[in-house]
């Protein structure tokens, strides 16, 4: 299913979307159709000379007849990934997740293509009873504007593949650590420590524990899961098998950029939350994944351990100094 097949990917010039592109070409055409809101022109400028690639800049608002028709599938990143905006503005997610993922649906129902991939997210569970959560724990009850968006968009997307006859996979990911992402915990730990290298403020209580997967890991989780499961609506959860602290990251990047005596200032948050909407724990069972034959490679410590590694080398070397491997990181 993903060998010499024609492959649009929406968000392909994204941090998780351009990891993708890379393995996909591999073996197949791919369309890369991006607004560059969140994508960068860096992250797909090495495939603009090869024949089996194509970029698209357009909004998933705007018509998409022409640029969806003659694909075999469509793997769906492109969404507004900040949850903590959805406190501030209660329109973004609405807009750019569930109204934007609607017309992605309608241009394949109109152009009759009936497969997609759709990147989901950890936070559609909410505040889970249970830990690591299964992919059937219930009700879903999610507490960010995001999740519930991420949640309304899995609705449309399962309701379209019964009622129109289409094929789908959900990923309900972890947080996604690695190479090409722009921000998250560690890039605000990294410029605070910048600022003031004596003192690190910690958003919440520094005790929420979540999940962490490096982006090479996923994207492999992902072809694996289309490769390997043929169900009307396929859904899995995509994580690590552990969790690790806050705290724990803030010592990673103090470590890692060879700090001392550096002193942690707690907010407190919300009841120990970072933001409204910030799960306080999260970890997912892998374990429906890991029946059809795949398991990372790195548990959470690790992949913090490599994005902080990569961060710092990036920034390295886009100041002139001493190259590093260019790797950064995304959070959920």
């Amino acid at each position: 299913m993903l060998k010499d097949r024609k492959i649009l990917v929406t968000g392909g010039a994204g941090f998780i979307g351009s990891h993708l592109v890379d393995e996909l070409l591999r073996n197949n055409d791919v369309t890369v159709l991006d607004n560059f809101s969140h994508g960068r022109m860096e992250h797909v400028r090495h495939h603009l000379d090869n024949p089996r690639f194509r970029l698209v800049r357009r909004d998933l608002l705007q018509p998409l007849d022409d640029v969806v028709a003659g694909h075999d599938m469509v793997f769906h990143l492109a969404a507004n990934p900040d949850v903590k905006l959805g406190a501030d503005d209660t329109s973004v997610h609405l807009e750019q997740n569930i109204v934007a993922t609607h017309c992605l649906l309608e241009a394949m129902r109109r152009t009759g293509v009936d497969r997609i991939a759709f990147t989901s997210t950890s936070t559609v569970y909410g505040e889970a009873s249970v830990v690591p959560t299964p992919e059937d724990y219930g009700p879903l009850k999610p507490i960010s504007l995001y999740g519930s968006s991420k949640l309304s968009c899995e609705a449309l997307i399962s309701s379209y593949c019964h009622t129109f006859d289409m094929q789908s996979w959900i990923y309900r990911f972890a947080n996604i650590v690695g190479q090409r992402g722009t921000h998250g915990v560690l890039v605000d730990f990294i410029r605070k420590l910048q600022q003031d290298p004596g003192e690190l403020e910690i958003l919440g209580s520094g005790a929420q524990r979540k999940s962490y997967l490096e982006v090479h890991d996923c994207v492999q989780a992902m072809v694996h899961c289309v490769k390997s499961s043929s169900h009307e609506v396929n859904i899995f959860n995509i994580g690590s098998q552990d969790h690790i602290s806050v705290t724990e990251i803030a010592d990673v990047v103090v470590e890692k950029m060879e700090l001392d005596d550096v002193s942690y200032r707690y907010t407190g948050g919300i009841d120990g939350r970072g933001w409204k909407g910030d799960v306080k724990v999260m970890l997912l069972s892998i374990e429906a994944l890991q029946r059809t034959g795949w398991t990372p490679r790195h548990n959470s410590r690790r992949s913090v351990e490599l994005a902080v590694e990569a961060l710092l080398g990036e920034m390295a070397e886009k100041n002139g100094q001493e190259d590093g491997p260019g790797r950064m990181i995304r959070e959920e």
